[in-house]
């Protein structure tokens, strides 16, 4: 499906961990995981890529209830929690994927499919050697960009400025991509507070925005 080449190394985006499970965090990945799996196939409108324990997606999504979002997450603690917010809030407009982001949007999400992309709080992979672990990076930028329809969103936040600096010169670099701000974008009121925003405050962090959308 895809028309974006790729690495024939792959490097992951994260350290894969399953993390402690309660038990409810065991009844609801029994229960639920097949209710609310994405099938590929189905259309999606919004991806987030990364979605955490799930709060500030399902609390987009329930404000959102006309466009089909699809939170991908491989935390399996983030996984089972936001599958009980999704029955909890019984929201009909959210699916989840606990797979690599990079390998469903080659194989499951067509080419000029989404209305946004959503990459919230990613690992920022401060050293140096490491750096290539990053999402935003230009090859995987053009794979978003690709499966993002004419005028569709990426939206970035994150709280470490290196990375926020790499993000703006990456995104700015790629051609497909029009910045909507001169450089970093105002946080926007409807995106919620995440986990990791709030210990950015905490720790004294500003945190920086970055929406750019396919020309």
């Amino acid at each position: 499906m895809t028309t974006v080449d790729r690495p024939l190394r792959i490097v992951r985006t994260y350290h894969p961990r399953r993390g402690r499970l309660s038990g409810r965090h065991f009844d609801a990945l029994e229960r639920l995981a097949q209710r609310y799996a994405f099938v590929p196939g189905e259309p999606v409108d919004v991806l987030e890529i990364g979605s955490g324990m799930g709060d500030a997606t399902a609390e987009m999504a329930a404000a959102d209830p006309d466009r089909r979002y699809l939170a991908v997450e491989v935390h399996t603690p983030g996984v089972a929690n936001l599958l009980r917010l999704i029955e909890a809030r019984g929201l009909s407009n959210l699916r989840v994927a606990a797979v690599d982001a990079i390998d469903l949007l080659h194989a499951d999400i067509p080419a000029g499919s989404l209305a946004a992309v959503h990459v919230f709080f990613p690992d920022p992979w401060p050293k140096a050697r490491h750096h290539k672990r990053r999402l935003i990076v230009p090859w995987r930028v053009a794979l978003v960009r690709d499966r993002l329809r004419g005028g569709g969103l990426l939206h970035c936040a994150t709280d470490d400025a290196g990375y926020a600096l790499a993000m703006l010169e990456t995104l700015d670099a790629d051609p497909g991509l029009r910045n909507r701000f001169d450089g970093f974008a105002p946080r926007p009121d409807h995106r919620p507070v995440t986990k990791f925003e709030l210990r950015a405050v905490r720790d004294g962090r500003p945190s920086f925005e970055l929406m750019y959308e396919r020309a």
